[in-house]
Order: structure tokens, then C-alpha cells, then sequence
């Protein structure tokens, strides 16, 4: 039970700051490639990592019954992106699963269904067309997704501004570091607010920028 509860403050906490904030504080930004899947979706959450033969998704229906509950499937499916890895029924099964959300850095379909499921669902595009399920995967094993290398044990943050992946052995100081730059923020917001500007808050050589002349 204390493991639970502390997986749940550390999405929380995460969730909080969002992937920007912690893309500049120590966390792995993905390219900017992986985007929601559908308007609203976000999640901060242990993940675990799967690699496809390009084209084909049988690990990924693998992956669904191995997981851990609570977990995000981060899946690798090499340079086919085009294909539809993902959709409705993995959805339903996923869910039944206790599984908190996807990353895929390729296509899923179905779109409308992973809305109206509410399920997070990142990805790099939208696809129809289907993947084969008889090739050779990984589960739990190291993949690399959106530029950046995801173990087991780390974790990912995803909403509108991108996905952030924060490796389990930095999360304590990629969480302080998150904090202090959140802080350091609100202290800007309330200066500017008061008749500071962002060139004095942050040091900026206004002298480099010409006025009324071209560049």
C-alpha cells in the first residue's frame, strides 16, 4: 500500500508541473513529434517500455497483459510509423488492465474511441492502416522512443505541451529542480505584475536588438 501511495504522490506531484517544466529541469523532452492523440489528454505515470518489428504490434498486445498496473506502455516501433499500432480494442483491453496510458512513437487509430474512452494516448501520427501481429518484440526491455532512451523504472510525463521522459534514478532531484524553477516563475509573475519586465527579470541585452532599423 505505501508503494501505491507513493507512486500516486510522484504522478501527482509530476502531473503538477507538466513536461515543459520538467523538460527544462532535468527530464528527457521527446521530439516534438509525439503529440496527443486527442484534445486533453495527459498522464504522469511508471513506464514501460516495448519494441515492435516495424510494422507489426504483437508486442504491444504482449505488453497489455505483462505491465504493471498503473503503468504507461512507451513503444518503439522503428522507422514504420505508418501503420495503426493502436486503437479501440487494444484501448478496452488496456483498460480492463489497469494501464494508465500509451506513448507510441508511430500511429494509432481510432481516434474518436480513444477520446470518448478518455484514454491517454500519445503519438507521432494517425494512421488507418493496420499492423501485422506475428513478428518479434521486446516487453520491459530498454527502446528508444521520441529521440530519448526509456528504461523500466523511469517515468513519463505527457500533456499538451509534449512528453517528457525523467529517468528513475533522477527523479528526486529532477522533482527539486521542477519545484524551484516553478517557484522561481511565481516570483517572476508577481514582478511583472508589479512593472518589472521579463529583460530585467532575466538579464537580457536589450542593446543586441535595433530599433526602427532593419536587421
Amino acid at each position: 500500500m505505501g508503494t501505491a501511495n507513493g507512486e500516486n504522490e510522484t504522478a501527482a506531484a509530476l502531473a503538477s508541473l507538466g513536461s515543459a517544466t520538467l523538460g527544462e529541469s532535468g527530464g528527457h523532452a521527446a521530439d516534438r513529434r509525439l503529440r496527443p492523440a486527442w484534445p486533453g489528454a495527459a498522464l504522469a505515470a511508471p513506464a514501460y517500455p516495448v519494441g515492435c518489428t516495424p510494422g507489426d504490434n504483437l508486442a504491444v498486445h504482449v505488453a497489455v497483459t505483462k505491465a504493471p498496473r498503473g503503468s504507461v506502455l512507451v513503444v518503439d516501433v522503428g522507422r514504420v510509423a505508418d501503420r495503426g499500432y493502436w486503437g479501440e480494442v487494444l484501448t478496452t483491453a488496456a483498460e480492463a488492465a489497469g494501464l494508465a496510458g500509451l506513448v507510441l512513437d508511430g500511429g494509432v487509430r481510432d481516434v474518436a474511441a480513444l477520446e470518448a474512452h478518455r484514454f491517454p494516448v500519445f503519438s507521432s501520427t494517425i494512421a488507418l492502416t493496420g499492423a501485422t501481429k506475428d513478428k518479434p518484440g521486446t516487453v520491459g526491455a530498454p527502446v528508444r522512443v521520441g529521440g530519448v532512451r526509456v528504461a523500466a523504472g523511469d517515468w513519463v510525463v505527457a500533456d499538451v505541451d509534449g512528453v517528457t521522459f525523467v529517468p528513475g534514478g533522477a527523479l528526486t532531484d529532477v522533482l527539486a529542480a521542477g519545484r524551484a524553477r516553478e517557484a522561481k516563475e511565481v516570483g517572476f509573475f508577481e514582478a511583472l505584475r508589479a512593472g518589472s519586465t521579463t529583460v530585467d527579470l532575466l538579464g537580457l541585452d536589450a542593446s543586441l536588438v535595433r530599433e526602427g532599423e532593419a536587421y
